[in-house]
């Protein structure tokens, strides 16, 4: 079973979401599911309660490049993200930096 939460998404957007009101972006896998999502951050963060789960899938972005030989295209790897909204508690992301 892969792991579910990759890692939190730490963008400006997501940080006044968190600042506004207990919104907290996480980088998820592609085939978890919002109940997969929920347990797996209950269990990482045992002292909150989640209350409501919302995903996404972000595009992967088209990606160029000039080189000696040409141009060479490519494509970014598309991504599920989840946004988590917490009952109670908090979420301290910068604790072991």
């Amino acid at each position: 079973m892969p792991e579910i939460l990759i890692a939190p998404v730490l963008t400006e957007k997501s940080t006044r979401l968190i600042d506004e009101g207990r919104h907290y972006t996480f980088r998820v896998a592609k085939t978890a599911n919002k109940l997969e999502i929920r347990k797996a951050i209950e269990e990482r963060y045992p002292d909150i309660s989640v209350k409501e789960v919302r995903t996404m899938v972000v595009r992967g972005k088209r990606r160029r490049q000039a080189t000696k030989r040409g141009l060479v295209q490519g494509r970014q790897a598309g991504w599920k993200k989840a946004i988590v909204t917490l009952a109670d508690g908090e979420i301290d992301f910068y604790e072991s930096v």
